[in-house]
């Protein structure tokens, strides 16, 4: 199978999103597929869009590929792009999050057409989770039956034991985790009011906040997140760490008991996930997909964003309870256990590719050819 995979700028970013790209892309080429990588210009939403009216945009997708494939995220630049192509056999969108479905945000309506021009014009979808299915449909309703293929974690197996679990939720002050770029989607600002509360508690528990997550994506607002610490005289508890490698992560993970992403929203969630493997315990967005795997009050805990008495009040509840800290932690490591490995996750998305690419084999009997999509 021939493959062309669009993204921006390519595949070295530091999110899940392109986590997730770049295990599908080497998966493809394991199996013996040819993928092109085409890397589309970044720049500012409204540059990207006036870019899906350019017609050199289409010359660049415009080649002989089995399926052409497009990390949805890129849909500001393709929103007009489909109906100049009639080389590839079949287009298909990669659906991390539907990018229009933020609660608020500068034209929001236009955003929204926009992004549901691009979700009509494809021929098939892939989706991370039920959750943006269901959003990616209401847009598209065409995608309403595509494949939910969930992102696995940074392990083959879970990283601890039960045993693990168990002894370090009884050690020391409770550790939390913030794994994210300190972007406003994200909302460590939440975090940062909810440990500042535990100390105007009367039995104020003991704590630690190491962030884990890339400075540079929102400057301005990481620059507002680390003065927000050492205005409430937190900095002596509250660790900022930047980006670090996959070791640095799993050390940090691994000593911590509560990994809190209190993000507005999140198409899958991806960082619980890695945070469940080492039985640590999430406390995770409600809205979006980690509640298909985050069960609140049985593995972890669900937020409405903003809410930062909840979190407060988890925190200071399971740094009290270290017995029911642990029955979490082994709860989350139980379902890191039974979630889909990469493996048949990226089997499935490549099954469903292929069936595409037939699917758009012209017949050699037709007495035309293949007509361009309009």
């Amino acid at each position: 199978m021939h493959l062309g995979f669009v993204v921006y700028g390519g595949l070295d970013g530091t999110s899940g999103g392109y986590r997730y790209d770049r295990q599908l892309v080497d998966y493809c080429r394991d199996c013996g597929d040819t993928v092109d990588v085409i890397s589309l210009p970044e720049g500012s939403y409204w540059r990207r869009a006036a870019d899906g009216l350019d017609p050199t945009i289409a010359r660049r997708l415009d080649r002989p590929v089995d399926v052409l494939l497009e990390d949805e995220l890129c849909h500001p630049s393709l929103w007009r792009q489909h109906r100049r192509l009639d080389r590839p056999g079949a287009v298909a969108a990669l659906v991390h999050h539907v990018a229009s479905d933020r609660p608020s945000g500068r034209l929001l309506r236009l955003r929204r057409w926009i992004e549901r021009q691009y979700l009509r014009s494809v021929d098939g979808a892939v989706c991370t989770s039920a959750f943006t299915r269901r959003r990616a449909a209401r847009l598209a309703p065409g995608l309403a039956d595509c494949p939910v293929a969930p992102p696995a974690g940074r392990t083959e197996r879970t990283a601890a034991t039960p045993e693990d679990v168990r002894r370090r939720a009884a050690e020391g002050p409770l550790r939390i985790a913030f794994v994210g770029n300190l972007v406003p989607r994200k909302d460590p600002l939440s975090l940062l009011e909810a440990v500042d509360r535990l100390d105007g508690w009367e039995q104020s528990p003991d704590w630690e906040l190491t962030v884990v997550g890339s400075h540079t994506a929102a400057p301005a607002y990481a620059e507002r997140v680390v003065e927000a610490a050492t205005d409430r005289g937190l900095d002596d508890r509250v660790r900022f760490v930047g980006e670090v490698d996959d070791g640095a992560l799993t050390d940090v993970l691994a000593a911590s008991h509560v990994c809190c992403v209190p993000s507005t929203y999140e198409g899958f969630g991806m960082v619980y996930l890695e945070a469940m493997e080492h039985g640590v315990v999430p406390i995770a967005s409600a809205t979006g997909g980690a509640g298909e795997f985050v069960t609140d009050g049985g593995n972890g805990a669900l937020v409405d964003p903003g809410d930062a008495d909840r979190i407060a009040a988890l925190l200071a509840d399971w740094a009290a309870d270290r017995d029911r800290l642990g029955d979490l932690g082994v709860a989350a490591l139980e379902t890191a256990a039974a979630h889909p490995s990469w493996a048949e996750t990226l089997s499935a998305v490549r099954t469903y590719l292929q069936r595409l690419a037939s699917d758009a084999t012209p017949d050699p009997q037709a007495a035309t050819p293949q007509e361009g999509r309009s």
